[in-house]
């Protein structure tokens, strides 16, 4: 890691096609009627409003990859389940996880 790395507290990107061939699971965070709409095949929906009460069913040991609209609520989403001692990583917007 270069300097500003570790002044900027950045880290490398992370594959998401290998954390999802190792088990990872897709949360999008948007609304249900957003994820009606349209959604990634292997997502779960569980809106950010919703999200505490809703992930308990998920296990602390299931990675998880969130995704939204543009990615603005997945990472609240990251912060809220990080803080909840889950392992978990921002996919973005749903489209970008179309290909997996």
């Amino acid at each position: 890691m270069g300097i500003l790395s570790k002044i900027f507290g950045l880290k490398p990107k992370v594959d998401i096609g290998q954390m999802l061939a190792d088990g990872a699971i897709i949360v999008d965070v948007r609304t249900k009627q957003e994820f009606q709409a349209g959604h990634n095949k292997n997502a779960i929906n569980i809106p950010l409003d919703q999200l505490e009460k809703g992930i308990s069913k998920i296990s602390k040991d299931q990675a998880i990859i969130t995704c939204c609209a543009s990615g603005i609520r997945s990472s609240a989403a990251k912060g809220k389940l990080i803080a909840l001692g889950y392992n978990v990583e921002n996919g973005g917007g749903w489209m970008n996880l179309r290909k997996y």
